[in-house]
């Protein structure tokens, strides 16, 4: 798919009839995931998983933070009866909400790579985890097992959708021409998401906004409009260090710079001392220099016994009695429809940077990959830490080499050990793992010669999706952009009749999602 993965693939990875079959542990191990088959090899599987998990370990520290220090419609926090006694105790139950979070996502990442073969980790969603904490709950009489209840609802309903078919023919169904930019798109999104993450992009209203006045600019460099900070340094080092490692060809590029760049963070916060940026709820930082979610220290202890009290604590049906059946419908439906398209366009993102898809753009055991994430959505419920799903970060594996299942075998295996090892994973800031999400960016990117600049058609669905994704920071969001117009374009001229009936139900799901606020105001 690209030349710069192919330069980093052994001839003997590449052609495989000219390597003899293996014996043993490593033979079956090739057999079953078709490592050599898919032109990888053991290493470059579990480097990829390795890769991956710390891409995107930093669930472990931010979902915590989302789920655990905002209260319910009762003024309650997650988990923090099960840590204190006291509901009311403000981030009590962050340790609980941590082990949940690297728990559910070792098992799901582990059951996809196991059952479809596919190199995508799973974990508990972002957007999905603020919906639930921000929105769901906040709700007169909600709470958090009411919230996490209406997940496990969701899973269910999208996991009928997969079984009866319905998923599976609508990614059929879309053209090959809008694949293509939803992968593009997805990677300028994650491109994005980790400057962003890295301090490297900001928002001037998080540092310089004064009320009554607005910002010149929506983004822009660092605090100051500069390289002013040493973890912006550190970020650059890391970035430095794939780039020049991958010209050399070295094996494993993106996981040395990951590790290497944090023992560069460590020294760095031992002898500056810098300490986190500390954002507060109105988006503020107190220590604009400072890291940008957790500082690299050394930990008192390595290890710490997990409590996986939270499995468990949801109530199926307990929101109906409270908001009523037609705000439930609408929240699953919002829940739904982000998981279904997110999922989505990760596949295929994920497909097309290993080289899986097929002719049509498709990747391979599609029916699998959507019931392990549809099962997510349920454990995610279940686990009290909202819907797990695809996670886009596995891009950065497969940018490593990964190709099969194996890889997110190895980063659901990671996850469980985090759960005993948290301190250590916390050790990595987001400034060494995040220079891994932009290096794939520039390769997704690559793929964008594959659209049709020249036919109208489809050019201008395809940059609308492509642009629109990270400028709202939403997958979703540039998937709907893009079928919307498209389908308009077709009505223009004359192709209706064309579509494929599915597309035009998935076009008035996204003319419902787009005007849901609306809705939601005049009928709630």
């Amino acid at each position: 798919m690209h030349n710069m993965l192919m330069a980093n693939t052994p001839k003997s990875a590449t052609a495989s009839h000219s390597v003899k079959p293996q014996g043993g542990f490593k033979g079956f191990l090739d057999s079953y995931f078709k490592i050599t088959e898919r032109g990888s090899d053991l290493g470059r599987e579990v480097r990829g998983g390795l890769v991956t998990f710390f891409a995107m370990s930093y669930i472990i520290v931010l979902n915590p933070l989302i789920l655990g220090l905002t209260p319910d419609s009762q003024g309650n926090f997650l988990g923090a009866e099960l840590a204190t006694g006291d509901p009311t105790a403000m981030g009590a139950g962050i340790p609980l909400i941590a082990a949940a979070t690297a728990l559910i996502a070792g098992i799901m990442s582990i059951a996809m790579g196991s059952v479809a073969n596919y190199p995508i980790a799973l974990a508990a969603g972002l957007g999905l985890n603020a919906l639930v904490a921000f929105t769901i709950v906040k709700m007169d009489g909600m709470t958090w097992a009411d919230g996490m209840g209406l997940v496990v609802v969701e899973g269910f309903v999208i996991l009928l959708l997969v079984l009866t078919g319905f998923r599976t023919v609508v990614l059929r169904a879309v053209p090959a021409g809008l694949k293509i930019a939803i992968s593009v798109g997805i990677g300028t999104f994650i491109a994005f998401i980790g400057l962003v993450n890295a301090g490297i992009v900001t928002t001037p209203a998080m540092f310089d906004y004064i009320p009554g006045n607005q910002p010149g600019t929506p983004v822009k460099l660092g605090t100051s409009g500069s390289f002013d900070s040493w973890p912006m340094l550190v970020f650059v080092v890391g970035l430095l260090a794939i780039v020049l490692l991958t010209a050399r060809k070295v094996k494993g590029a993106m996981l040395w710079s990951i590790l290497g760049t944090t023992v560069c963070a460590v020294i760095v916060e031992k002898v500056a001392d810098l300490g986190p940026k500390n954002i507060d709820g109105t988006g503020a930082a107190a220590n604009p220099s400072g890291w940008n979610l957790n500082a690299p220290t050394i930990p008192e202890d390595w290890f710490q016994i997990p409590n996986f009290g939270l499995l468990g604590q949801f109530s199926l049906f307990g929101a109906i009695p409270k908001i009523g059946i037609l705000a439930v419908a609408l929240i699953v439906f919002s829940l739904l429809l982000a998981d279904f398209f997110d999922t989505m366009g990760t596949m295929v993102a994920v497909g097309a940077e290993a080289g899986l898809l097929d002719e049509e753009g498709n990747p391979p055991n599609t029916q699998k990959i959507l019931v392990i994430d549809s099962l997510a959505a349920v454990a995610g419920g279940v686990g009290s830490v909202s819907s797990n799903t695809a996670f886009i970060e596995s891009a950065s594996g497969v940018g490593e080499g990964a190709r099969t299942g194996l890889a997110p075998i190895v980063t659901g295996a990671a996850f469980l050990l985090s759960t005993f090892l948290a301190p250590l994973v916390g050790m990595v800031p987001y400034e060494a793992a995040t220079p891994a999400l932009v290096f794939v960016g520039f390769l997704m990117m690559t793929q964008v010669t594959g659209i049709k600049w020249n036919d109208f058609e489809i050019a201008l669905p395809a940059f609308l999706t492509i642009v629109i994704m990270p400028f709202t920071y939403s997958i979703t969001d540039g998937i709907g952009a893009g079928f919307l117009f498209w389908a308009a374009i077709q009505i223009v001229k004359g192709k209706g009749k064309k579509v494929h009936p599915l597309m035009w139900v998935v076009c008035i799901m996204f003319l419902v999602y787009f005007v849901l606020g609306p809705i939601q105001n005049a009928l709630l």
